[in-house]
């Protein structure tokens, strides 16, 4: 079996600086890369920038900047954002490298030598904003202003000279790709779409501009440059040090096994990305999960509309964990979901506080008291204790599958269930009622200490500064955490000193 796994995010476009989308597409990429580790697979996790086209170009001559100065200020502002997230991250990519302009034109070069590439001309819609060109079925007319119906977004006619990619040879390929591969697309709503899009008829797509000139220009012509989102997408390889076929990051890591990206960018990774790789004969990504939006009330956020969510602000008031937190387990995964500070408060004190937190803090507590800080000896389970800790057991198996179909909500309904269950089983059990039956309060405890341990590896990848807070009671350090070690019952030492531990969450107080 292959215990190698790539995931990357999309790589954003740092023409504004980042919002809640962007934190939440990098947050969730984060758990699917921390939760591989700790299965014991080499993950390469990949995040960056996209930083060539018109739009970038716009924009840095608004400030009267150079693009590659522009650039680079706004890219540092998404390097900064991965370490306030405390992603995971093995490698940050910039279009703007030279290792991703030697794999680019080397890309377009086998595209021209296979005849896949041809000059003509284009006429027809293309928006700035999205960096993508619409038919005229997919444009609307807003008050005297074209618009595209997809995104919102203002298009402009575009008429100009173009190098054309012949995506329309792929149709029949792509779609016997789609069946042949029924979970490359998920959630499934998204492949029914792509499907849907793929079968409707495919024209060839424009891949080069001669309007503008910040981008990797054509090798064979130097007057045109490379359409952004061919550019953009070779992120993926160019990263794993593409061409060079024999490097061990491409040959550990390609295909990639996951792109995790927003809905709005699903036509580029499932359509035009699968046909640029057919046409080089480089093998295919394993699976494209096209996520939903973060809302703000129930709007996308965009710069235009004013209804941007600094993700950086809501860290500064309420803590990185309980926003990770929030937006893994609030929003269902592949939906929209919106964010409010009521919800956030609320998921901190109910969830993160009340039932997290405090089993934590109470069963550490009672130790203290009880047993000097020290695992419990002398213990024998009974029906109940080993009904709950065997629950751990019994799903091993459904929260795998769980994790590789990106099934966040029913990993993250058992984590819930778990803690309530914890809290129960403790409640129920009144150890403090038990000092007479020695054997019974020990067990109570040592059961209760790996309810907390085998709970906190599952909440772990959600959030990792916290988890490893409790993990340290038990002396376990992050390169020791193994998921598999949930099925072990009996993982704590009898006789063992534990640790101290100090509050994990503070209720917030709704009156301030």
């Amino acid at each position: 079996m292959n215990k190698n796994f790539y995931i990357t995010t999309p790589i954003y476009y740092p023409s504004a600086k980042p919002h809640m989308g962007h934190a939440y597409s990098s947050i969730i990429a984060d758990f699917f890369a921390r939760i591989k580790k700790i299965q014991g697979y080499k993950v390469f996790f990949l995040t960056g920038t996209d930083e060539h086209g018109l739009k970038i170009q716009r924009a840095a001559e608004k400030k009267g900047m150079d693009p590659k100065k522009f650039c680079d200020e706004i890219s540092i502002t998404f390097r900064d954002l991965s370490k306030i997230l405390n992603l995971s991250n093995n490698d940050f990519i910039r279009t703007t490298e030279k290792r991703h302009f030697i794999s680019v034109q080397h890309l377009w070069n086998i595209l021209e030598k296979k005849n896949e590439i041809y000059l003509s001309k284009y006429s027809g819609w293309y928006s700035v904003s999205d960096e993508a060109f619409y038919s005229d079925d997919e444009v609307e007319d807003a008050d005297g202003i074209k618009k595209s119906k997809l995104s919102g977004s203002n298009v402009e006619w575009v008429e100009e000279e173009s190098y054309f990619f012949k995506l329309s040879k792929w149709q029949k390929p792509l779609l016997k790709f789609y069946d042949e591969n029924p979970q490359f697309i998920l959630p499934k709503s998204r492949k029914n779409e792509v499907v849907n899009f793929v079968e409707s008829g495919l024209k060839d797509l424009s891949v080069s501009r001669k309007s503008f000139t910040w981008g990797i220009k054509v090798p064979s012509n130097e007057k045109h440059i490379i359409y952004v989102w061919l550019d953009a997408l070779i992120n993926y390889l160019s990263a794993l040090n593409y061409p060079d076929y024999s490097n061990e990051l491409y040959k550990n890591y390609w295909p990639a096994s996951i792109h995790l990206i927003g809905k709005d960018i699903l036509r580029f990774h499932a359509v035009y990305w699968p046909a640029f790789l057919m046409a080089a004969d480089i093998p295919l990504p394993k699976r494209v999960y096209g996520h939903g939006w973060i809302l703000s009330g129930e709007e996308k956020m965009s710069k235009s509309r004013g209804n941007i969510l600094d993700p950086i602000e809501i860290i500064k008031k309420y803590g990185l964990d309980p926003l990770r937190y929030y937006l893994i387990k609030e929003v269902s995964f592949g939906n929209d979901g919106s964010i409010s500070q009521e919800k956030l408060e609320s998921s901190i004190n109910s969830d993160l506080a009340n039932n997290y937190g405090n089993l934590c803090q109470r069963v550490i507590a009672f130790n203290e008291k009880n047993f000097n800080l020290e695992i419990p000896k002398n213990i024998s389970f009974n029906e109940t204790d080993l009904k709950i800790l065997n629950d751990f057991n019994d799903n091993f198996e459904k929260l795998i599958e769980y994790i590789n179909i990106q099934d966040i909500n029913s990993y993250m309904n058992f984590v819930v269930e778990k803690l309530f269950a914890s809290n129960k089983y403790f409640n129920d059990e009144e150890p403090w009622n038990k000092k007479k039956d020695t054997k019974r309060l020990n067990t109570i405890i040592y059961v209760s200490l790996e309810l907390i341990r085998k709970i906190t590896i599952l909440l772990y990848p959600i959030i990792p500064n916290s988890s490893l807070k409790v993990l340290n009671v038990f002396e376990i350090k992050e390169d020791q955490i193994l998921f598999e070690s949930i099925k072990n019952n009996n993982f704590l030492i009898e006789g063992k000193k534990i640790k101290k531990m100090e509050i994990l969450f503070k209720k917030i107080d709704k009156n301030d």
